[in-house]
């Protein structure tokens, strides 16, 4: 994907701060953009239905997940920002330069069914937000919704500055609207800490929740597009720069994926105080915008919908942007945007059409995206291990560790949740 560059004032501003020149927030404020721009993935539609579903039915008690998440999420993607700096290459470039043909095809292959499961759950989202905000029918709000992510998608010929300035914005929108929820709903803060350290998966279907959640935070085309962002974005001109700029990439991930951690957390906490007491049947997102209104009000309702449609929107432009990316980085070519938006498009029709639940489409997506999630983790973990691409850059042995840790647990889950859907009953009921 061929990239608008930033503007030039951004540039100047950030080799200031390369230089010593700017302090304080003045210094950080230019670097900000990758990370923001990758983190509306790690709270799109899919993370929307996975945490309605948490809280209502299990309460607090799967916050953990949400946490553990997000910090595997962290330490990924600060390694894919880190694959793109270090080597001027994103991953699925490295992965077509250093990997076997067919190995390189299958990949491909699974990352683009990934990216229709993404886009499943990032175009519904919106519709639903649309749909249910309007009082439209959800095949017009599909339309629309199709018409807003295409012309912001257009506005990136103004260079790529304006788009994680938007992007921003609405990652900002949804932080709001669920900072207003919290102060709403009636939070049992003590439950919630608990449910936020207590370990637990009470039954299977706790444990389909649980995959969902790792598969809605843990995006695979994030990983690919984080590196596709910092790739060239500003190359350092000598070794100091670089390894300033790994810094100030390292900070911005914890804080942009620090704000989508807590937007995630506070999804499953305003479920968890309003539905799980008196309606832990709630599992569609259309069955929550109603039952929100008689528990904590209708503006409660209201900025709900509008956070929902303000993911929808941004996560639908940032997955066609991946898509891009990921399919010149794997084959060397691309298509118009306007045909890979359709294409994208055409399964998430094809499901309303057939009268499918929205939401359950939007859960069993992100279970998808989860069984296609080892993919690029593991080509991630062993790129930014390889001496011969990274340099002294590579990966230290408590990062390798970590690394290593997390993928065994994201892929145990899955192996699990396999099992369970061929009859083998890991967890009794």
């Amino acid at each position: 994907m061929t990239r608008p560059p930033i503007t030039q004032g951004t540039v100047l501003a950030i080799h200031d701060a390369l230089e010593g020149r700017r302090h304080g927030i003045a210094m950080l404020l230019p670097f900000v953009g990758p990370a923001v721009v990758v983190s509306i993935a790690y709270m799109d539609p899919g993370n929307f239905a996975t945490n309605i579903q948490a809280g209502a039915r299990y309460g607090y008690g799967l916050l953990w997940v949400v946490l553990l998440a997000n910090l595997v999420a962290m330490l990924f993607q600060a390694l894919s920002a880190k694959l793109g700096i270090v080597t001027g290459r994103n991953l699925a470039q490295l992965c077509r330069d250093h990997l076997p043909g067919p190995l390189v095809l299958v990949m491909w292959v699974v990352c683009e069914l990934a990216a229709m499961a993404t886009d499943l759950a990032e175009f519904i989202g919106g519709a639903l937000g649309l749909a249910l905000l309007f009082h439209l029918p959800l095949l017009v709000g599909m339309f629309l919704t199709a018409l807003i992510t295409y012309f912001l998608l257009l506005s990136d010929k103004f260079g790529f500055r304006p788009m994680e300035l938007t992007i921003g914005a609405l990652v900002g929108l949804i932080a709001v609207c669920y900072l207003i929820e919290l102060v709403i709903a009636p939070v049992q803060w003590p439950q919630a800490l608990g449910g936020l350290v207590t370990p637990r998966l009470p039954d299977r279907q706790a444990l389909t929740i649980a995959v969902g959640i790792i598969g809605a935070t843990l995006m695979p085309h994030a990983l690919f597009l984080h590196s596709g962002l910092t790739q060239g974005r500003v190359p350092p001109r000598n070794e100091a720069e670089r390894r300033k700029l790994l810094k100030f990439s390292n900070l911005e991930v914890v804080i942009a994926l620090s704000v989508a951690g807590l937007i995630n957390l506070s999804m499953v906490v305003m479920a968890a105080s309003a539905f799980h007491a008196g309606h832990q049947g709630v599992a569609e997102i259309e069955t929550a915008y109603r039952t929100l209104t008689p528990v904590l009000g209708s503006a409660a309702a209201g900025i709900f919908l509008i956070s929902l449609l303000a993911s929808g929107v941004s996560s639908s432009v940032v997955g066609t942007m991946a898509g891009q990316l990921v399919m010149q980085g794997f084959v060397g070519f691309q298509i118009p945007m306007w045909v890979r938006r359709l294409v994208t498009m055409v399964p998430s029709f094809v499901v309303i059409a057939l009268g499918a639940s929205p939401t359950r489409a939007l859960i069993l997506s992100q279970v998808g995206l989860s069984l296609a999630l080892p993919v690029p983790m593991l080509a991630l973990l062993w790129f930014t291990c390889h001496r011969r691409i990274m340099g002294a850059y590579r990966n230290s042995l408590p990062v390798i560790v970590l690394a290593v840790l997390a993928a065994l647990v994201v892929l145990g889950l899955n192996v699990v949740l396999v099992l369970q859907a061929a009859g083998v009953h890991v967890l009794t009921p």
